[in-house]
């Protein structure tokens, strides 16, 4: 079973673009993460998370239909944790909202995919979610636990 984690900073770069990140795991192994700058300024940290969501929806998507064709049945639903309520309800709820019409539809795929169940987008306190490493500088502690949950270890010498 896939399991991904998604995040973004917001704003907190010079260029005030917010960076998004996220990681999928199958079991205990990390397969796929990524760490990128938002094209897009945001006006909103729930906006910035909303776009963060999008990313990782389409690697999941991805993710799902490779494992679909090497296992030879449709994979279920991959779960998608994220820390920010709001972006979990944009994800979840096709109403207009006076508030959203300024975001691209490119970044609503990602409602498209949890209604189809292809994606199922669940909350995560921040202080669990992993995919914060890929977002900005992190203080030791909170870098080592991310760094063991994504399940990096120095290589040992030859």
């Amino acid at each position: 079973m896939v399991e991904g984690y998604c995040d973004s900073d917001w704003a907190s770069q010079q260029h005030c673009h917010s960076i998004s990140g996220f990681s999928f795991h199958f079991g205990h192994g990390t397969v796929s993460w990524s760490s990128k700058k938002q094209n897009v300024v945001a006006l909103s940290s729930t906006e910035a998370k909303y776009i963060a969501q999008t990313h990782a929806a389409k690697e999941a998507m991805w993710l799902r239909n490779f494992i679909s064709g090497v296992q030879g049945k449709k994979e279920k639903g991959i779960t998608l944790l994220c820390d920010n309520q709001g972006a979990i309800v944009l994800a979840k709820d096709n109403k207009f909202h006076s508030w959203t019409k300024h975001i691209d539809l490119c970044y609503h795929f990602i409602h498209e995919a949890v209604e189809d169940g292809k994606i199922n987008v669940k909350y995560i306190p921040t202080s669990e979610n992993v995919a914060d490493i890929f977002t900005k500088p992190l203080a030791r502690p909170k870098f080592v636990q991310f760094v063991e949950m994504l399940g990096l270890r120095a290589l040992e010498k030859q």
